[in-house]
This record gives structure tokens, C-alpha cells and sequence, in this order.
């Protein structure tokens, strides 16, 4: 008998599927969220009507559906599908990979979809083994990654590939795919089953199978969701509030500058069990959206405690968020980068394409010198100040904006006075110029 290339042997019978496994989508349309992505019009969905498949990395949290999405590709296209797992393979089982691609060409003329699932746990020697098939058309390439691309695939496998980006699915999302399971739930079990699955498909459909499993009697009720699911449910939801609750709470006590309502719903998150790298990156969105330029340090603290995080694991990274928490709390606090960001964002999304004014466009060449590119620019380091009093730098026409209004708190009142102060060298330029 011979193997697959995960070494199950041919023939065997198979063991039952879980149920995160028979309820994957057949279709584009049964597939739940990534709306962004799978609307209609929308990138990933026009790369699947296009009739010609395309080297792609996924790049999305756990249960998002970067494996549905590989092989609906591989159903669409009519192409061999070949999986291989970065943590179970190595060099070997990428030449088996290969010679599979070469005989399904050879034999039926087909296409074939490699997909790589955690492809940012190959080191660069085998990342490298799939370049020339992938540049002689042998395979189109889609890898599956929890990780930053950018730093964790290769760069040659990268340009070669374009990146999507999935999301976690929303309450919405989980509470649709959760209809699907047909599983007898009142509306307190729903709630507690989409809070403990955080928008993980996978981790919700394993849990409603472990539920099932147990063959209660009757409507389920969220008393019995926790009793059944018992540890783990505590890791979303101890104390029987929502997940998002205490998120929402840990957020707004840092916004509030109440240090120690922060740690307390820090711990107790920790002690609930909640991912300590995802409380790490809403500490980082906290420096960002809340401190901001008041006190640019928060960010780089907030970054540093998750790295530390990330080498130093439990307990002992734990201190480094209860850190940068408490360091959240008590800083300066300014929402001005935030709301200045949301502004330009709004203004962007509903105005036309203008054109770049030519006195600040790039001049490499002779020609776009001709036509106008980067005349009158004026360098401000050459100015007073190093500052060009009076000059635009937006499209010609567009009216004044005003976005980013700094505070008077911490760096960022500096940071006002210094515009304060330019936009009155502005002012003078102006009238001189009348």
C-alpha cells in the first residue's frame, strides 16, 4: 500500500471526519465572513472568476479559512490538489510534492494547487525549493500563514505571490456558521459559544462537536455550554461576562487613566486564560489610538512588552504587559493621530483622484524635467528654519484641512506649539505675497 503525503496509508479506512471538516464550503457563496475579500467585485473573488489561478499567501488568524479557501480554489480551477502541512514536511516530501504535480501533468494535463499550510515554519532553504516550479508553471503556489509575510516568507517566494489578508470572523459570522450545525441552542448558549470560539470557525465547530458528544437532553443552555466545556470556556468568559466586555473594559480603563482597574482586568483576562499575544496587540492599538504623540514612547513600549512576550512566554512575560498596561494608564493621553486618521480616511474614500502637483512630483528623467515634474519645488532645507513658508503640498484646488489637532498634553502640546508657529510663518508668507 502506498502513502499520501501526509503518511496515511492508501486503502485504510478513514477515520470520521470532525465537524469542522463536513461542514467546509462547497462553494464560494457558503463560504462565512471575508466579505472584503469574497463580495462581489472584491480581489479574491475576481482572482477566482478570472479562469486562470495565481501564486497566492494567506495570511489570516487561526479558522479563518485559509484552507477552504486553497481548496474551493483547486474545485474551481479542476486542479489536483496537493496539501502539505510546514510542521509535519521537509525537503522530501517537497519532491514528492513536485513528481505528484509532474505525473498529474503529464497524465491528465491538469493543473495543480500546492498549498503549503503554516508556510512561515519552512526555513529559507525550503521556501527556496519552490521557486523554479513555481516560475516554470508547474503548481500555482498558495501558502497559509498565522504570521507577518513580510518577515516570514521569503522574499523571492513573495513577489512572486500576492498576499491576502483574512480577518477573524465576526459574531455575525460565528452565529451563522453556528446555525448551520443544526445543534438545539437557546440564545444565552449562542453568546457564550461565539464569545468562547473568538472568531475562530475551527475552535467554534469543535466546540459545538464536544457539546454534541455529550448527548445532553433538550435545548442546551449557556449553563450547560460552561459546565460541558468547563476549563476552556473560562479562557473567554469566567465570570460569565462576554469576552468583549472585559476587553472593552481593560481598553476604557486605560483611556480613563485608572491603573489599577486596568491591571485588574488584565489579570483577569490572563487568569481566564485569554490569549496573552492578542492582549499584547490591543496594548499596542491602546498606544496608538489613545496616547498617540502625547507620549510617543507608549508605542514602542507597548511593542517591546509583546516581543518580550513572545520570548520569555508564561508567567514570566506576563509582567512585561502588566507594564506596558500600567504605563498605558498613567500616560499622557491624546486621540488627535486617531481621529486626524479617521478624518483623512473619510475625505479620501469620497473625493476623486487628484492629480500630484507638478512642483512636488519625482523628476528622474529628462523628459518628465520637460514636461514640468518638480519645477519651482522648493528645498526646504535650504529655506529659514528649514521650512518653506507658504508652499502646498496638496492637489491644486483642494480646500484647507485641518486633521490632526494636536493637545496641550505631554509631547504633543510641543508638538502644537511648533505648528502653531509654522502655520504663523504661513500666515506672514501669504501676506507679503498679497
Amino acid at each position: 500500500m502506498g502513502t499520501d503525503l501526509f503518511g496515511a496509508r492508501a486503502g485504510a479506512a478513514a477515520p470520521a471526519a470532525p465537524l469542522a471538516e463536513r461542514l467546509r464550503p462547497r462553494t464560494l457563496d457558503e463560504v462565512v465572513g471575508q466579505g472584503h475579500l469574497l463580495a462581489p467585485g472584491k480581489p479574491l473573488r475576481a482572482a477566482f472568476e478570472s479562469g486562470k489561478p495565481h501564486s497566492m499567501i494567506l495570511w489570516g488568524p487561526p479558522g479563518s479559512g485559509k484552507t477552504t479557501l486553497a481548496r474551493l480554489m483547486a474545485q474551481v480551477f479542476d486542479a489536483e490538489f496537493i496539501a502539505l502541512s510546514a510542521v509535519l514536511s521537509g525537503v522530501k516530501d517537497i519532491r514528492d510534492a513536485v513528481l505528484a504535480a509532474e505525473q498529474a501533468l503529464a497524465a491528465h494535463r491538469r493543473s495543480t494547487i500546492l498549498f503549503v499550510d503554516e508556510v512561515h515554519r519552512f526555513n529559507k532553504a525550503q521556501q527556496d525549493a519552490f521557486l523554479p516550479y513555481v516560475e516554470k508553471g508547474l503548481f500555482t503556489f498558495v501558502g497559509a500563514t498565522t504570521e507577518n509575510p513580510s518577515f516570514e516568507v521569503n522574499s523571492a517566494l513573495l513577489s512572486r505571490a500576492t498576499v491576502y489578508v483574512l480577518e477573524s470572523l465576526s459574531g455575525e459570522d460565528l452565529s451563522n456558521l453556528l446555525a448551520r450545525t443544526e445543534i438545539d441552542l437557546d440564545e444565552n448558549a449562542r453568546t457564550r459559544l461565539v464569545g468562547f470560539a473568538d472568531g475562530d470557525a475551527r475552535r467554534l465547530l469543535n466546540a459545538v462537536e464536544i457539546i454534541s458528544n455529550a448527548r445532553p437532553e433538550g435545548r442546551i443552555d449557556g449553563k450547560l455550554v460552561e459546565e460541558i466545556l468547563a476549563k476552556d470556556l473560562r479562557r473567554f468568559d469566567k465570570g460569565g461576562e462576554q469576552f468583549y466586555d472585559q476587553i472593552s473594559a481593560l481598553h476604557k480603563s486605560v483611556r480613563g487613566s485608572d491603573p489599577d482597574a486596568a491591571l485588574y482586568w488584565l489579570v483577569r483576562m490572563l487568569d481566564g486564560g485569554a490569549d496573552p499575544l492578542y492582549l499584547g496587540r490591543r496594548i499596542v492599538r491602546m498606544a496608538v489610538e489613545d496616547v498617540g504623540l502625547a507620549d510617543p514612547r507608549a508605542l514602542r513600549l507597548a511593542l517591546d512588552a509583546a516581543e518580550t512576550y513572545e520570548r520569555l512566554g508564561s508567567p514570566e512575560g506576563e509582567l512585561a504587559l502588566a507594564e506596558a498596561v500600567l504605563y498605558m494608564a498613567v500616560a499622557a493621553k491624546s486621540n488627535a493621530v486617531y481621529a486626524a486618521y479617521n478624518a483623512a480616511r473619510a475625505f479620501v474614500s469620497k473625493d476623486g483622484t487628484q492629480p500630484v502637483p507638478l512642483h512636488i512630483r519625482n523628476a528622474p528623467t529628462r523628459l518628465m524635467k520637460d514636461l514640468g515634474y518638480g519645477k519651482d519645488y522648493r528645498y526646504a532645507h535650504d529655506e529659514e528654519g528649514a521650512y518653506a513658508a507658504g508652499e502646498n503640498y496638496f492637489p491644486e484646488g483642494m480646500p484647507a484641512v485641518e486633521w490632526y489637532r494636536p493637545t496641550g498634553r505631554g509631547i504633543e502640546g510641543k508638538i502644537r506649539e511648533a505648528l502653531e508657529h509654522l502655520r504663523s510663518l504661513d500666515a506672514k508668507k501669504d501676506r507679503k505675497s498679497e
